[in-house]
């Protein structure tokens, strides 16, 4: 979903993006009944927090390569721009199967946001032995400000700076990434399913109809495209026409992060706080094999130059129970409501933008505000569990 679109416009009756590529069309069997939303409560004294993170971006494309460092293998995992949380399981196995040409079991994993984490479990999966160098540990990495959905396509390449290779290797690393997160669902990882939904007043399709694209993106494998259903008018809460519904993956970032650093520890690995300034830094370390996964920090020890930060700034609200759903860049988290989003290219500040929290806020409110103008249902109480009388055992009868 384009967020960043959502929040240029002005208006809500212009919210929505297109879908293209339909393959199978199928009308649904039942009328379906309206979808009851609770709106956010927006307002300027009901924020908590406004946070920046500055996401590693790279024109050509998050990298895993190896290279030699000397007598040592450098294995790069970086440069995911906003998708690190989304791919990092993918492009981890990817860089772990780089490692199996090392002899040797033993491996530094220099970075400990959701790529570094990621990467040591693989690891250690195969055998290695893993100490983690970093700077910053959660919850004080990038990854602890994320927007916590599953939006594989948010660091992608330029169009013009693809290849047949990057591609097969971002599809691979999409599917591996989806299929692990699915395995982690649960409130341990803090990683869930939610109803997404989508304004809009060009639907694509039939009212009452869903479909399954063959590739929204033709970047996107068909494993992650989930039906869409379109709710026509009196369907759904929104000032638009229409609305496209689908489940998705989404994540709860401090959650997630504390619970991979417990695995990491629990499977025997070590975190040591240190700073390296150099490749030669690296050398000190006892381990054969070095995977680096500094995000940004790559610009500075490597001097990758085609690195540059995209700052993202998100406005959080007191958490709603009751709001269960995703909405443009609405997010609804246990640590609050999250409303974004802010992308500004080459910016390395990490001061607050208070006209792109004024803009993120009065958006949000409008969209709100429309729904509060039409009926809203609060969720019924979960009824109490019925009574059982006890069921005569063995013993109750032969006492």
């Amino acid at each position: 979903m384009d967020r960043r679109g959502f929040l240029r416009d002005t208006g809500v009756a212009t919210l929505g993006i297109g879908l293209g590529g339909c393959s199978l069309l199928r009308s649904s069997a039942a009328p379906r009944q309206r979808v009851h939303l609770v709106p956010v409560d927006v307002a300027w004294e009901r924020i908590i927090r406004t946070t920046v993170g500055l996401r590693p971006y790279r024109e050509s494309g998050f990298v895993v390569r190896a290279e030699r460092l000397d007598d040592r293998m450098l294995i790069h995992n970086f440069g995911h721009g906003g998708a690190g949380m989304s791919l990092s399981w993918g492009t981890a196995q990817l860089a772990s199967e780089l490692a199996l040409a090392r002899p040797e079991r033993q491996a530094a994993v220099i970075g400990c946001g959701v790529v570094g984490l990621t990467t040591a479990r693989m690891l250690q999966r195969r055998g290695f032995g893993v100490t983690i160098y970093a700077t910053a540990l959660p919850p004080e990495t990038t990854s602890n400000l994320s927007w916590g959905g599953f939006t594989p396509m948010s660091g992608i390449v330029q169009q013009d700076r693809r290849t047949g290779a990057w591609d097969a290797q971002f599809r691979r690393a999409v599917d591996i990434a989806y299929q692990e997160l699915q395995l982690l669902t649960g409130r341990h990882f803090g990683v869930s399913w939610i109803d997404e939904y989508a304004p809009t007043n060009d639907p694509g399709m039939t009212n009452g109809q869903t479909r399954r694209a063959t590739s929204p993106n033709p970047l996107l494998p068909a494993s992650v495209d989930l039906e869409r259903t379109v709710l026509g008018p009196g369907e759904h809460p929104f000032a638009t026409r229409y609305a496209r519904h689908r489940p998705t993956l989404r994540f709860e970032p401090s959650i997630y992060l504390d619970a991979l650093m417990r695995d990491v520890l629990a499977f025997g690995g070590r975190v040591v706080v240190r700073r390296f300034d150099s490749p030669r830094d690296l050398m000190t370390l006892a381990e054969p094999l070095i995977v680096n996964c500094t995000g940004l920090g790559t610009k500075r020890l490597f001097g990758d130059d085609e690195l540059t930060p995209v700052k993202g700034q998100l406005v959080v609200l007191v958490p709603q129970p009751h709001v269960n759903y995703i909405v443009a860049a609405m997010h609804p988290r246990g640590d609050g409501i999250v409303l974004g989003h802010t992308m500004q290219r080459d910016d390395w500040s990490v001061d607050v933008d208070e006209s792109e929290q004024r803009r993120v806020i009065e958006t949000h409110a409008r969209l709100f505000a429309s729904m509060r103008a039409r009926p809203v249902v609060m969720p019924p109480a979960p009824s109490p569990a019925p009574v059982v009388p006890p069921v005569e055992s063995f013993f109750d009868r032969v006492s």
